[in-house]
């Protein structure tokens, strides 16, 4: 049975879950961990996935089951290496798995594949999304059925990188009293296979109103966009990267101003912390991932989950995942 704040799986190693409830039961889609030897470094080479399992859960309490591989490196044609953080997306009656892979030059896209099935098999589309970049996609699809993508990340995920809209290899970050980056967010088209919009920065700012800077490590943006609504109100939560928090703003609009709230998730062992937040039926969930049974080891990392609770004022709780 699955088990709150155990592994969702142990025989193979899963992270980055970006969990979904589709015909009445959970899916997540996590990234593979390789059971690989690997030197970790800021640019991720540690993190060498080469495909996707879909898994899914019947209810909370209900045993978790790997429907096996539903999308390999080999079968995209634009893509070298590292299969990053995925999301899933359901309209037209098509399944839509998102996912991050380095392209010939080594730069970060984001392609896209379909399926009729939220376990797959899924089809890639023969080049990545035009206008893409950086990693960690999570499409939000929205009551009025528009659909967003939110993505980006630091270091190895290249978004400083690409602060003037074109790719500069030996660009920076802000300097620490500047205003952070924050991560992108494009509206998809209808059919879901591109951008109807140019993608663009959300801003996100303090109580004041003031952008969070780039030196304020425990609330500025790093990577693992995430965005669910709760009583009409946009949450987007995000990983703060050096100081290992999952923490988020609130906004009456998908494309921001957020503005930051709290802590949702306290530092997991290991270096990467990703998480996504669902709704099953009268519950909320946050799945997350840690290196608890590889023993530390960065890249081989596995999926949990533990229910979210709100407060009175929409706030959420602060979640410590150790916590006895």
């Amino acid at each position: 049975m699955a088990k709150r704040n155990e592994p969702l799986v142990t025989h193979i190693y899963t992270a980055d879950p970006s969990a979904h409830v589709f015909e009445g039961k959970l899916y997540i889609y996590p990234s593979h961990d390789l059971d690989h030897e690997k030197t970790s470094n800021d640019n991720g080479d540690q993190y060498d996935m080469e495909d996707y399992h879909v898994l899914s859960m019947e209810d909370p309490d209900a045993p978790c089951v790997d429907h096996g591989e539903a999308l390999h490196l080999r079968d995209i044609p634009w893509a070298k290496q590292q299969l990053w953080a995925p999301d899933a997306a359901f309209k037209n009656d098509t399944y839509y798995l998102f996912f991050p892979a380095r392209d010939g030059q080594g730069i970060f896209r984001i392609g896209v594949a379909t399926g009729k099935s939220p376990t797959g098999p899924f089809k890639p589309e023969a080049d990545y999304i035009p206008g893409s970049f950086s990693i960690d996609p999570a499409v939000l699809v929205d009551e009025d059925d528009k659909a967003y993508m939110y993505f980006g990340g630091l270091w190895g995920g290249q978004l400083e990188k690409w602060q003037t809209g074109e790719f500069l290899p030996d660009a920076e970050g802000p300097d620490p009293t500047e205003p952070a980056l924050g991560p992108r967010v494009a509206r998809l088209s209808d059919d879901m296979l591109g951008f109807a919009s140019a993608p663009k920065e959300i801003a996100i700012v303090d109580e004041n109103g003031r952008p969070i800077l780039a030196g304020d490590e425990e609330r500025r943006y790093f990577e693992g966009p995430w965005v669910h609504k709760y009583n009409g109100l946009y949450y987007l939560s995000y990983s703060t990267g050096s100081t290992h928090y999952i923490v988020y703003a609130t906004s009456t609009n998908p494309e921001g101003p957020y503005h930051y709230r709290g802590r949702i998730l306290t530092p997991v062992i290991g270096w990467t912390t990703h998480h996504s937040i669902v709704q099953f039926k009268e519950r909320w969930y946050l799945f997350y991932h840690d290196s608890s049974l590889s023993g530390g080891a960065d890249n081989k990392r596995s999926v949990k989950f533990t229910e979210l609770h709100y407060n009175e004022d929409g706030t959420i709780r602060t979640i410590d995942p150790y916590e006895v």
